[in-house]
């Protein structure tokens, strides 16, 4: 099946933990996926389709701050025909940020690398996103046709405000809808922001990671459903991307539960807006070329 009538997966995660440890598996509450899990694991999980659609497409997105792990994550790219682009990391602080950028980029694997992230969840500056070392760094991922992948807490959504202000040539994607507080039921403050952010016409936003901020044992459509109608009005579909954020999705229902509720709160959408939250935004935003069809190669 072609990417046309495919999904695309636009936030996964691999590791193996016998060649880089993931120190943050180590929290309390993360024993279910406190093991390896590579791309052959995905293509088993994600049995179900949205929509109609079949697993086609997935970007892999970076765990830890390590520029060997975005190394590996571009060589399993090169090597994998389901993976269709990368979001890596890189020191933005550095002074020599723009080499690092170019030398990750060097060699036939570097054409997957489209935006780079730092888990800027776990910084306590408030203002970390608007060091001038950090702008800096992300003015050298602008220039060189990437994007920025923004992971922030809803608490730290005035920084992504302030990121598209400052930056507005910088194309920005807001992973897991800024992560709202969905099992605290306190969604006003995040919608406010959201809103002001989606104001900004270069930022995209991830329909991803939302299950694992409700309560993981007894979430259901209802609580998800305020949040993805906050989204579909601030950003409207052509914006909005589908995201599984496997395999920490396991701690909360797993990909095809994720999926099955996302193919509910789509009914009603055209299939147009379908299309661009299924596939669409992702391959816009990340440049995805097309999947290889030839037989034995490509992911049914």
């Amino acid at each position: 099946m072609s990417d046309a009538q495919g999904l695309v997966d636009a936030h996964h995660h691999v590791w193996d933990l016998h060649v880089r440890p993931q120190p943050w598996l180590d929290e309390p509450g993360h024993e279910p996926i406190r093991r390896s899990f590579g791309a052959h694991d995905l293509r088993s999980a994600a049995t179900r389709t949205i929509a109609g659609r079949p697993l086609t497409r997935t970007v892999v997105v970076q765990c830890i701050a390590s520029l060997p792990e975005t190394r590996d994550l571009l060589a399993l790219a090169g090597s994998d025909p389901l993976i269709g682009a990368v979001v890596g990391w890189a020191d933005l602080t550095s002074p020599a940020i723009g080499d690092v950028l170019d030398d990750l980029r060097t060699g036939p694997p570097g054409r997957y690398l489209r935006a780079v992230r730092h888990v800027v969840q776990g910084e306590s500056d408030p203002h970390w996103l608007q060091r001038p070392d950090v702008e800096r760094g992300l003015r050298a991922v602008g220039e060189r046709g990437l994007g920025y992948d923004v992971l922030v807490r809803s608490h730290q959504l005035p920084q992504a405000i302030r990121l598209a202000e400052r930056l507005p040539e910088l194309p920005l994607v807001l992973d897991h809808a800024g992560k709202p507080p969905i099992a605290r039921r306190e969604l006003t403050d995040w919608a406010q922001q959201l809103r002001t952010l989606a104001r900004h016409s270069q930022v995209r936003c991830k329909v991803s990671g939302l299950v694992t901020e409700a309560d993981h044992e007894k979430w259901t459509v209802d609580d998800i459903r305020p949040v993805w109608d906050a989204l579909l009005s601030a950003f409207g579909p052509d914006r909005l991307m589908f995201g599984s954020d496997w395999p920490v999705c396991v701690l909360a229902g797993g990909w095809n539960r994720w999926a099955a509720t996302v193919e509910e709160l789509l009914d009603g959408c055209s299939d147009s807006e379908i299309h661009a939250v299924l596939a669409g935004t992702a391959t816009t935003f990340y440049r995805l070329t097309p999947a290889p069809t030839k037989e034995g190669t490509a992911c049914s």
